[in-house]
């Protein structure tokens, strides 16, 4: 992203967010992308109040669009990533399964963080509080 966007896309990102009722959010079960022999991605899924998490991202892809971003074409698929498998060392695609019933403490969804990663480094751009009425 271009760094002259940014107060633009802060401001668009505050419009997405301002109307986003309060919710709550909990990370539960995991799973991995990418089959058992050759997983690629470990994550944790999301649960909770997750029909207003879909809305606001929904809000956001346009925010974003609207100023000439590029944006996923995928559905969204709520997860928190925890790792990745390195493609030359053994994987324990199995690992997700053992971890199916996992239910993590609740916390609300107050925040809309902007983060720019580069391989394994993340940078805070800015972040967006949800205004509380």
């Amino acid at each position: 992203m271009p760094p002259d966007l940014l107060p633009a896309l802060t401001g668009a990102v505050g419009d997405a967010v301002a109307p986003t009722p309060p919710a709550s959010l909990r990370l539960a079960g995991a799973g991995r992308f990418g089959s058992a022999r050759r997983p690629q991605v470990f994550w944790a899924g999301v649960d909770g109040d997750v029909a207003v998490l879909t809305a606001l991202a929904v809000r956001l892809a346009a925010a974003a669009r609207g100023l000439g971003l590029p944006i996923e074409d995928r559905p969204f698929r709520p997860h928190l990533t925890l790792g990745r498998w390195h493609p030359r060392r053994p994987a324990d695609g199995d690992l997700p399964g053992r971890l199916a019933g996992y239910r993590g403490p609740d916390w609300p969804l107050d925040a809309v963080t902007l983060v720019r990663s580069s391989g394994g480094r993340h940078e805070v751009l800015s972040s967006v509080t949800r205004r509380t009425p």
